[in-house]
Protein backbone atom coordinates (compact mmCIF):
# COMPACT_ATOMS: atom_id res chain seq x y z
CA UNK A 1 0.00 0.00 0.00
CA UNK A 2 1.28 3.26 -1.02
CA UNK A 3 1.63 5.49 2.40
CA UNK A 4 -0.18 8.44 0.77
CA UNK A 5 -2.88 6.13 -0.51
CA UNK A 6 -6.50 7.52 0.48
CA UNK A 7 -8.11 5.26 2.63
CA UNK A 8 -11.40 5.04 4.36
CA UNK A 9 -12.47 4.04 7.52
CA UNK A 10 -15.42 3.73 9.75
CA UNK A 11 -15.76 3.98 13.62
CA UNK A 12 -18.44 3.22 16.27
CA UNK A 13 -17.42 4.72 19.35
CA UNK A 14 -19.87 3.90 22.61
CA UNK A 15 -19.78 4.85 26.32
CA UNK A 16 -20.71 8.39 27.19
CA UNK A 17 -19.96 10.14 23.96
CA UNK A 18 -23.28 12.26 23.34
CA UNK A 19 -23.73 15.32 24.99
CA UNK A 20 -20.05 16.00 25.11
CA UNK A 21 -18.85 17.75 22.47
CA UNK A 22 -17.42 14.80 21.11
CA UNK A 23 -18.43 15.30 17.43
CA UNK A 24 -17.20 18.31 17.37
CA UNK A 25 -14.32 17.93 19.09
CA UNK A 26 -13.85 14.97 16.63
CA UNK A 27 -14.40 17.23 13.81
CA UNK A 28 -11.25 20.06 14.96
CA UNK A 29 -9.24 16.88 15.44
CA UNK A 30 -9.92 15.70 11.70
CA UNK A 31 -9.31 19.05 10.38
CA UNK A 32 -6.22 19.45 11.75
CA UNK A 33 -5.24 15.39 10.72
CA UNK A 34 -6.04 16.87 6.94
CA UNK A 35 -8.87 14.18 7.28
CA UNK A 36 -12.10 14.48 5.45
CA UNK A 37 -15.64 12.80 6.68
CA UNK A 38 -18.34 13.30 8.67
CA UNK A 39 -19.06 12.33 12.71
CA UNK A 40 -22.86 11.80 13.55
CA UNK A 41 -24.67 10.70 16.84
CA UNK A 42 -26.95 7.45 16.64
CA UNK A 43 -29.77 6.50 18.29
CA UNK A 44 -28.24 3.85 20.63
CA UNK A 45 -26.01 6.35 21.99
CA UNK A 46 -23.08 5.99 20.12
CA UNK A 47 -21.17 8.26 17.44
CA UNK A 48 -20.33 7.11 13.88
CA UNK A 49 -17.59 8.32 12.51
CA UNK A 50 -16.53 7.95 8.58
CA UNK A 51 -12.99 9.37 7.55
CA UNK A 52 -11.05 9.42 4.68
CA UNK A 53 -6.85 10.31 4.20
CA UNK A 54 -3.80 8.33 4.81
CA UNK A 55 -3.13 5.29 6.60
CA UNK A 56 -0.77 7.89 9.02
CA UNK A 57 -4.00 10.39 9.56
CA UNK A 58 -6.43 7.50 10.36
CA UNK A 59 -4.08 6.18 13.06
CA UNK A 60 -3.95 9.46 14.61
CA UNK A 61 -7.82 10.03 14.70
CA UNK A 62 -8.20 6.62 16.12
CA UNK A 63 -6.21 7.26 19.06
CA UNK A 64 -7.82 10.70 19.62
CA UNK A 65 -11.39 8.94 19.44
CA UNK A 66 -10.09 6.80 22.19
CA UNK A 67 -9.40 9.50 24.26
CA UNK A 68 -12.44 12.09 23.43
CA UNK A 69 -12.96 15.21 24.50
CA UNK A 70 -12.45 15.76 28.71
CA UNK A 71 -16.14 14.86 29.63
CA UNK A 72 -16.46 11.85 27.42
CA UNK A 73 -15.94 7.97 28.67
CA UNK A 74 -15.03 5.93 25.76
CA UNK A 75 -15.68 2.29 26.26
CA UNK A 76 -14.94 1.30 22.75
CA UNK A 77 -13.89 2.46 19.33
CA UNK A 78 -14.79 -0.10 16.72
CA UNK A 79 -12.86 0.37 13.33
CA UNK A 80 -13.85 -0.77 10.22
CA UNK A 81 -11.62 0.18 6.71
CA UNK A 82 -14.12 0.29 3.43
CA UNK A 83 -13.25 1.55 -0.12
CA UNK A 84 -14.35 5.25 -0.60
CA UNK A 85 -17.15 5.11 -1.95
CA UNK A 86 -17.19 9.17 -2.08
CA UNK A 87 -15.41 12.14 -2.26
CA UNK A 88 -15.93 14.57 1.44
CA UNK A 89 -14.86 17.81 0.98
CA UNK A 90 -14.29 18.69 4.32
CA UNK A 91 -15.25 17.13 7.54
CA UNK A 92 -18.73 17.43 9.07
CA UNK A 93 -21.02 16.72 12.23
CA UNK A 94 -24.90 16.18 11.85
Amino acid sequence: MNEGECLQQRFRITGRVQGVFYRDTTRRRAEELGLTGWAKNMRDGSVEVVAQGTARQLAALESFLWAGPRLARVDSVEGEAEVPSEEFSGFRTG
